[in-house]
């Protein structure tokens, strides 16, 4: 059973060569920097702070050189994203009337029928569950229609680099996998199911790393520049460590003072435990249970931040 461990984010302070150290996980490490796009190759500072050989799978470049040999995966790839695209804008444009409703009842100060209130809460975040689940859904079959027509593993394109990274990744006990843009290191690591590929080595992720590794891949930020911000799922993440939301950054983009906005939070993505990934977080999947280092924290349905534990 494969070993997930999700990190806080990697910056001024990365803790990946403490973690490699503390779980006694010996030579190189294979890394997938594809969220980071034409900057994949830049791996040598974190070459320099984990101290030992770094085997980059280069999943971004490899999947540019084989959509170029393939025209026909290429065309079948953009249809595909576009169909997300078209999906997502229906998605948030039913999503943000049903969570203005929610505000709008939120802000409502009833102390003579706060039952009442809590009542219609919880009834209209029901309903906005069902419609992460339903473009959730969604963007499922529309992934399962693309492979059944393509099956890109067994195209020579995709093939061929699969067997070169797996060779690559059977030299290292540890993949790590790093964060940028999660929708294009979510793409690429589905367009070669390194999933599959993956065999007893042990998984060190952070920020989009993090996010694409659990069932659901949830945007969120609270304040963003253009106003008020809805979490919003973008699609189903690789499912290695299930029952959590990941939430990179979290202190920098939710309101975790706000009761009730973390209330909200909790309850909406239930019974997935929403897990704050600030700096010094860590949160280990053995296969079975999870277990985290003091510090982190999840986000309960009553508005408080669990410390030391996922419950």
């Amino acid at each position: 059973m494969t070993k997930v461990v999700l990190l806080g984010p990697q910056g001024s302070s990365p803790t990946v060569r403490s973690t490699l150290d503390e779980l006694e996980l010996s030579g190189p490490i294979a890394v997938v920097t594809a969220g980071w796009e034409e900057r994949e190759a830049e791996v040598d500072e974190l070459a320099t702070h984990v101290g030992r050989d770094v085997c980059n799978l280069r999943l971004f470049t490899r999947a540019e050189a084989a959509l170029e040999r393939d025209p026909e995966l290429a065309t079948a790839l953009r249809e595909l994203n576009d169909r997300l695209r078209t999906l997502r804008i229906y998605y948030q444009l039913r999503l943000s009337n049903a969570m203005s409703a929610i505000r709008d009842l939120a802000e409502r100060e009833t102390p003579k029928h706060k039952q009442e209130l809590d009542e219609e809460i919880e009834h209209a975040l029901g309903a906005v569950h069902v419609l992460d689940q339903h473009h959730r859904q969604r963007s499922r079959d529309a992934f399962l229609s693309f492979d059944e027509r393509m099956t890109p593993s067994h195209r020579d394109s995709i093939g061929r680099a699969r067997g070169k990274i797996r060779k690559e990744l059977s030299r290292c006990k540890t993949l790590a996998i790093a964060g940028g843009h999660v929708a294009v290191l979510l793409g690429r690591m589905r367009l070669f199911v390194l999933d599959e590929l993956i065999e007893d080595q042990t998984i060190i992720a952070w920020s989009a790393g993090a996010m694409a590794l659990t069932d659901q891949v949830v945007l969120f930020h609270d304040s963003p520049p253009q106003g008020r911000g809805d979490a919003e799922v973008l699609s189903e993440g690789l499912g290695l460590c299930p029952d959590v939301v990941a939430l990179p950054h979290a202190r920098q983009r939710l309101l975790l003072d706000d009761p009730l906005r973390v209330s909200i939070m909790a309850r909406r993505f239930a019974p997935s435990r929403c897990l704050a990934l600030d700096k010094g977080s860590r949160a280990i999947w053995n296969g079975t249970s999870w277990t985290v280092a003091p510090g982190t924290r999840t986000l309960q349905p009553d508005g408080s931040l669990h410390v030391g534990g996922i419950s």
